[in-house]
């Protein structure tokens, strides 16, 4: 038995922990969870837990049901909201065949190995995202518009909000559970937050991002207040997204940051951003996988709806963030297409495969844009080679099932199920009849 483990197994005896949640998603991202006594833990450690795979969206076939589940200990935390005398802790998964072999349909592995391709060459990947979600009063009826808490707008301190409030109490129960803030504050919409995590590991921050979903939606239920992080709730606000900044690193040394060049971008930088671009439209299904992610896209209010970069441009897919003099570890690139809701360890990924195939194949960076790109016409975008982003699910999907690149680094299980999962949500979506036609057309033909 490891140090690790060790450590969990006697905080487990310190704390008078009487639960362990055993948390891994679905290829979807929906967390899961199964609940060990004390006493299964060790066994837990040595063999994992038992569990029927068919049941889980995406998993494994009905005649491939027995699979296991085992805790990484690297990943134990006190639950801070199931605290009491009888304590409450979780870790992540990983998710195994009865052999002992990863299973292919584990999002956790999917990420693992895209990280371990890049560590082959000498690279670490660290990301920080910014997650923006909305509040909203409770209701029974979720089919009218929802009602946010409160009218603020981007940066605005509003005394006594609900939402300053809840945003303290979040920042705080991540803090006890060992996971960094860098920002909190109020959106551009109404009711509509944002807090940023501070930068680390990717698959950390993909197992932090995780917990933050849930700490948010166990804070909202507390406070009799509903939490969404539905890419675009409200019609006539902006959209929730997670734009986030990723680096690579060799070492201790920021691989993206070369002093002297334009925009102190090195040239393994320029290529990862290359190939960010160049795979971006065949990525969207994973960064951005639901019908109402594309109104985000297209909804302007500064979502990226055209693949292109910029140094400090919001209107570009790709941002290369200010240069702070004395801090190149802090270069960076910025991406602006994804969810707040998407897979993180399958959304980054593809991101970072992208990158890492840029400067495999030592891929030019075109010209930034200095424009505001929702401003230009058709004929100047196409004048400068700005291409669109899909503008639906269903064109996402058509592009992403045409591609042995996304195929590649999600392996067949998961490519394969993604893509009928979602060529089903938009045959449910295109079969409905809206209020929009319902209003616009009912009286009239």
């Amino acid at each position: 038995m490891d140090k690790q483990q060790e450590f969990v197994l006697r905080t487990v005896e310190e704390r008078d922990v009487r639960f362990i949640r055993l948390w891994f998603t679905d290829v979807l991202g929906t967390l899961k969870s199964v609940a060990i006594a004390p006493a299964e833990l060790e066994a837990a450690f040595e063999e994992g837990i038992g569990f029927d795979g068919s049941a889980i969206e995406g998993m494994t076939r009905v005649s491939e049901d027995d699979m296991i589940v085992k805790p990484d200990p690297s990943t134990f935390q006190i639950l801070p909201w199931r605290g009491g005398p009888q304590g409450t802790a979780r870790m992540f998964c990983d998710i195994l065949t009865p052999d002992g072999e990863p299973s292919l349909a584990d999002p956790r592995h999917v990420m693992k190995s895209a990280l371990a391709r890049a560590k082959d060459r000498g690279f670490t990947f660290y990301v920080h995202p910014e997650i923006e979600f909305y509040l909203f009063e409770k209701q029974e009826d979720w089919s009218k518009a929802p009602t946010p808490i409160d009218d603020g707008g981007y940066f605005d301190h509003v005394p006594r909000s609900p939402g300053m409030d809840f945003r303290r109490a979040t920042v705080n129960m991540l803090e006890q559970m060992g996971i960094s803030v860098e920002y909190s504050h109020h959106e551009g919409g109404p009711g509509q937050n944002e807090i940023d995590l501070r930068y680390a590991d990717a698959l950390t921050i993909a197992d932090n991002i995780m917990t933050f979903r849930t700490v948010v939606k166990e804070i909202s239920l507390e406070r009799g207040i509903h939490a969404s992080f539905m890419p675009k709730p409200l019609a006539d606000a902006p959209g929730s997204g997670m734009h986030t900044h990723l680096s690579l690193f060799e070492g201790d040394a920021n691989a993206f940051y070369e002093a002297g060049q334009e925009f102190n971008m090195s040239l393994t930088a320029r290529q990862f951003a290359a190939g960010i671009l160049y795979h971006a439209a065949e990525i969207s299904a994973i960064t951005d996988q639901y019908v109402n992610s594309y109104k985000r896209l297209w909804g302007g209010n500064e979502a990226p709806s055209y693949i292109c970069w910029g140094h400090n441009n919001r209107s570009a897919l790709l941002r290369i963030p200010q240069y702070k003099p004395g801090k190149g570890n802090s270069a960076r690139i910025e991406y602006r297409a994804l969810d707040s809701v998407c897979n993180p360890y399958l959304a980054y990924s593809v991101l970072l495969a992208a990158g890492l195939d840029g400067i495999e194949q030592k891929m030019t960076l075109g010209e930034p844009t200095s424009d505001d790109v929702w401003e230009l016409t058709d004929e100047e975008r196409q004048a400068m080679g700005i291409q669109p982003l899909p503008e639906s699910l269903d064109e996402a999907v058509k592009i992403m099932e045409k591609s042995d690149f996304v195929a590649g680094v999600l392996g067949e299980h998961v490519f394969d199920y993604f893509i009928r999962n979602k060529r089903r949500e938009w045959q449910e979506y295109r079969s409905q009849v809206t209020p929009f036609e319902l209003k616009k057309y009912l009286s009239k033909l």
